[in-house]
């Protein structure tokens, strides 16, 4: 199913412009974002192709079968919730039943962890692309041999410098497990390859070391150690770091850069937006889509702010919000089963047509 069959089909209950033009926040290159509510005819509602969300490829479109809006509206989920309160100017289309829910019916203190959790989540996105911005990684993965140090007359040197003075190869290197030691390996050198030992690590994509067959009576050339959980912490970051720049949107990126804040200001401007919107919902029991403070939430956006200042400005905001859910008067969660019945209701009538 797609959005234009829905539409075609007259199934579509709901329609609203959102995101930054709902909040009030857009900028001249701004996308139209659009959600909205659908309902399956019952055939497909009662069959076996439930179909619960649509959206187009670029997912700045994005509709939910009405059983799955229920069931999100349930949960306090932000984006929902957003659409029930949407702007008079912003809705597009609203079926007559889309009247029998109000926002009344769902506000709850739940909010706290929906609006100002998801907030959170954003701040740690900030700071750990901040981190990839300020840290760039190499293009070329280090290796094993990277991580791996030789104790030698009680001192700890890297296996590339102690090779070096050596004048050694780490092809003509043998390595011999030492039981109960994790990451330590006597270490043995032959200097006329004699017995083909496997060296240090096969090749450079190797993941670990390379251990050897090594005749009795050969002297110990020194200890190696293998640093495996430095490694595998820095694979993983490797990893994710350039899956980073293979996937980030890079219109946000240049962004970054021509502001030189070093942190993605347009995700910290909806992180304050949030938490702005958490707090005055808990306090006032409203929940205000359209800011007030366009000005001061774009000059965010464009990067006016040190990153230190947001970050305290959030946890200002997290502390406001405990205040303010201590003696909110909503209810502890939303009435389930009140908006059940609501939605066999709408159901109830919409397969009577």
């Amino acid at each position: 199913m797609t959005i234009k069959e829905i539409k075609n089909k007259g199934l579509l209950l709901f329609e609203c412009v959102s995101g930054s033009r709902a909040y009030g926040l857009e900028t001249p290159g701004s996308d139209t974002d659009l959600k909205g509510v659908y309902y399956l005819p019952r055939s497909e509602f009662y069959g076996l192709n439930y179909v619960p969300q649509v959206s187009n490829k670029s997912n700045d479109e994005v509709y939910y079968e009405l059983g799955r809006y229920f069931e999100l509206l349930s949960k306090c989920n932000p984006n929902i919730l957003e659409m029930l309160s949407s702007p008079e100017d912003c809705v597009r289309y609203k079926h007559p039943l889309m009247e029998k829910l109000n926002p009344g019916m769902v506000l709850s203190k739940v909010c706290k962890d929906t609006f100002a959790g998801y907030a959170i989540t954003q701040v740690r996105k900030a700071k750990g692309l901040k981190k990839k911005i300020v840290n760039p990684m190499p293009e070329k993965r280090a290796s094993v041999l990277d991580f791996c140090f030789v104790i030698e007359n009680g001192l700890s040197v890297r296996l590339e410098d102690w090779l070096k003075e050596k004048n050694y190869v780490q092809e003509r290197c043998g390595l011999v497990n030492i039981p109960h030691s994790r990451g330590l390996y006597a270490l043995f050198y032959d200097q006329e390859d004699e017995f083909h030992y496997s060296g240090v690590v096969n090749s450079d994509r190797s993941n670990d070391v390379s251990l050897s067959s090594v005749p009795k009576g050969q002297r110990i050339a020194g200890y190696l150690s293998f640093n495996v959980d430095s490694y595998s912490i820095y694979c993983k970051e490797y990893l994710e770091y350039w899956d980073w720049v293979e996937n980030r949107n890079e219109d946000r990126y240049m962004g970054t850069l021509e502001h030189g804040k070093d942190y993605d200001a347009k995700n910290m401007m909806h992180t304050i937006r949030l938490l702005e919107v958490a707090e005055e919902l808990l306090r006032t029991g409203t929940l205000k889509v359209r800011r007030d403070n366009r000005t001061e939430l774009l000059a965010i956006r464009s990067g006016v702010f040190e990153y230190e200042e947001l970050l305290k400005r959030a946890e200002d905001l997290v502390e406001k919000i405990g205040k303010a859910y201590a003696i909110s008067t909503l209810p502890h969660g939303v009435d389930k089963v009140a908006l059940e019945n609501v939605l066999v209701e709408m159901r109830t009538e919409l397969y009577k047509l």
